[in-house]
């Protein structure tokens, strides 16, 4: 890039941020069918017993336009999953305003000043860190368009055009039925596979050793607790699971317990997963000083580019491996996730969340893809995505 171009690409100044919700039905409730005592309540959301999180019944995410001076315009997205309006308040009234006239080269420096500006009122994730998310990737996305470069590229010019992915969830009602869909997968060329406890009704011991009976001896597969059990209880789980040779159990105790986590973790070393729910390099350098986690999972829609990058440098540091977390989303932050996660050296696999971007993808225009267990990381200049015509059918401005 000529030093020109250089100086054009910071002379750049942000005008306008926009926010929007972005609503696609589904037929089948994300996780898999309503298990026993499970209901939809009146405004569309389930509790699962398994864990006592909630859920809704459609696929929501918030989608971040931030248009530069001279007309650039860079996508962001982060989580819409329960009360998008939260998400999108933060970004209109607290933080467009200051990134109003400021400037995408500095991206990083403003993730760091918008994380400030709420910390003495205790908003170190949750809402605040979902709306910074959004914006960082936007202005990520304006900084690499800027040099006319995909993302990765941008970050390191000896990126992967490829992501190795595992297969995330299986929903269906059964285990019988769970069985035959990875069955179908691995059919397709699929080595990896994670299932969920929460909708594991028939009991995660029965369900290991179903699969691991079905898939056979070389396949990889996990488990996520989503944070069901205390440490004593997952010890006694993972002993009885050893049999099964799992490749990691995920997020096993409730992701506060910073010291049952650590005590799970000297119990199992190499086996434990955990970080979809770490924001920032904060949360991040507690758990992993105080437990050995052998996968760390960075999630793109909490963290941005900028905190998804310190994450990582934490993860090597400790001698983790870096598996991202895939949540309900467009793609957007998706693709801004395949973009970080081709420059890791210590990168295991992504996760491919199937049931949500086998649909949402055709949101976007993008090369972006999945197939025979590889993503394609987009090639366009920026991350590599825009919002097609299908996308504004689902998509609404928030002011």
């Amino acid at each position: 890039m000529t030093r020109l171009a250089e100086a054009r690409a910071s002379a750049r100044r942000v005008a306008q941020v926009e926010t929007f919700i972005v609503t696609v039905p589904r037929d089948t409730p994300y996780l898999g069918p309503l298990g026993p005592g499970e209901e939809v309540n009146a405004r569309g959301y389930i509790v699962r017993k398994g864990n006592g999180t909630i859920y809704p019944t459609v696929d929501r995410s918030i989608a971040v336009r931030v248009t530069l001076d001279d007309g650039a315009q860079g996508w962001g997205e982060t989580y819409g999953i329960c009360a998008p309006r939260a998400t999108c308040e933060i970004i209109n009234d607290l933080l467009a305003p200051v990134l109003m006239g400021r400037d995408p080269e500095d991206v990083e420096a403003l993730w760091d000043e918008l994380y400030g500006l709420m910390r003495v009122r205790g908003c170190g994730s949750g809402f605040h860190g979902d709306a910074i998310a959004a914006l960082d990737i936007a202005l990520w996305d304006l900084r690499a368009q800027g040099r006319g470069l995909p993302l990765c590229q941008l970050i390191c010019a000896q990126a992967a055009a490829k992501v190795p992915c595992y297969l995330s969830g299986l929903p269906a009602a059964t285990l019988d039925e769970r069985v035959r869909l990875a069955c179908e997968w691995q059919a397709a060329d699929i080595t990896a596979f994670k299932f969920a406890a929460v909708v594991s009704h028939e009991g995660v011991a029965a369900e290991f050793a179903a699969l691991r009976a079905a898939l056979g001896p070389h396949a990889d597969i996990m488990a996520d607790l989503h944070w069901k059990y205390s440490a004593a209880e997952a010890i006694a789980l993972a002993t009885q699971l050893q049999a099964y040779r799992p490749r990691f159990l995920e997020a096993p105790v409730k992701p506060e317990a910073i010291g049952e986590l650590a005590e799970v973790c000297r119990a199992f070393p190499g086996l434990i997963a955990a970080g979809e729910e770490w924001y920032t390099d904060y949360e991040a350098a507690l758990r992993l000083s105080a437990a050995g986690v052998a996968v760390v999972q960075p999630e793109m829609g909490h963290t941005g580019v900028t905190q998804f990058a310190r994450i990582a440098a934490l993860a090597g540091a400790s001698g983790a491996l870096v598996a991202p977390h895939a949540t309900i989303g467009t793609g957007i932050f998706l693709a801004a996730s395949l973009h970080l996660s081709c420059t890791l050296p210590n990168l295991w696999q992504h996760e491919w969340q199937h049931s949500v971007f086998e649909r949402n993808l055709a949101l976007l225009d993008t090369d972006m893809a999945c197939a025979q267990g590889q993503y394609q990381v987009p090639r366009g200049p920026g991350l590599g995505v825009k919002p097609n015509a299908r996308f504004w059918d689902h998509a609404q401005l928030v002011t």
